[in-house]
């Protein structure tokens, strides 16, 4: 009997072996895919890299330095003294709805339910919400249609933007302005965004860049529009507001026999 308890005693030993064996070659191959899964967790799901940030042309500084003007805007949205500030945002809301419909319309046909499939800026997505705050997702052009018509209808109506002498502005006329601006900026962001290239081709990157430019330091003014709804262009803003250098004196002119200075010809502005 003692013999075969030690006979049955070996055979376990070698299948616990065997056991250890395959157990540790199962931790082994645990470990490998838990590794596997780490790598892939650094990509995408599907384990392919993912791409590489898409290069905004329009921060490029051949198409940055293109301005229709080039004084301070700061000077433009001031407010002047003799204007009511209520006026003033009116006056000037109304001018930028205007020229931000226009420049909008210069690449509408290249701005399609297919093209556009969403309102979309800097991987961001906007949807609409109706007067009952229903919130919609819907194509670019669509979008772009809500923000054109809400607008027009809000700066046509006398109760909202008064244009007859001694009528009052209404107590929600701030309110009011923020939400078109804010809508406006939409608009804008998609224009660098989705359609740059069309801009470009059509040579209107000039009146683009100066129209934000002058709408930026606008609401900033005025703080119309949250820093943080507009600071997906950010980086567009700090180059394209960036004040404007002086303008050098012009040198004194040099005898003929004096010898000319170094800094004449090494000082260079560029536009």
């Amino acid at each position: 009997m003692v013999g075969d308890y030690c006979s049955i005693s070996g055979e376990n030993t070698d299948m616990h072996s065997q056991r250890n064996a395959k157990s540790g070659l199962s931790c082994k191959m645990v470990l490998q895919a838990v590794g596997k899964v780490l790598r892939k967790s650094k990509t995408k799901p599907n384990g392919k890299k993912p791409p590489a940030e898409e290069k905004k042309q329009y921060l490029e500084a051949e198409f940055t330095k293109v301005r229709v003007v080039d004084f301070d805007l700061k000077e433009l949205v001031l407010l002047p003294r003799e204007i009511d500030l209520n006026e003033w945002l009116a006056s000037n809301t109304t001018t930028f709805f205007n020229l931000i419909n226009l420049q909008y319309s210069t690449i509408s046909e290249f701005c399609t339910g297919d093209t556009c499939q969403a309102m979309t800026a800097c991987n961001t997505i906007y949807y609409w919400y109706d007067e009952r705050g229903k919130k919609t997702k819907c194509t670019a052009p669509q979008y772009v249609d809500f923000v054109m018509s809400l607008v027009q209808k809000l700066v046509t109506e006398e109760e909202n933007f008064p244009t007859k002498y001694g009528k009052e502005f209404p107590t929600s006329f701030d309110s009011l302005v923020k939400k078109i601006c804010r809508y406006l900026f939409h608009v804008l962001a998609h224009l660098y965004w989705a359609h740059f290239k069309e801009t470009v081709a059509l040579d209107l990157q000039g009146h683009l860049n100066t129209l934000y430019a002058h709408f930026i330091v606008f609401v900033r003014e005025f703080n119309l529009v949250d820093p943080k709804e507009t600071c997906i262009m950010d980086d567009l803003s700090e180059i394209l507001c960036a004040p404007v250098p002086p303008t050098p004196a012009p040198a004194a002119p040099s005898s003929p026999n004096s010898a000319p200075s170094p800094s004449s010809h090494n000082h260079v502005t560029e536009r």
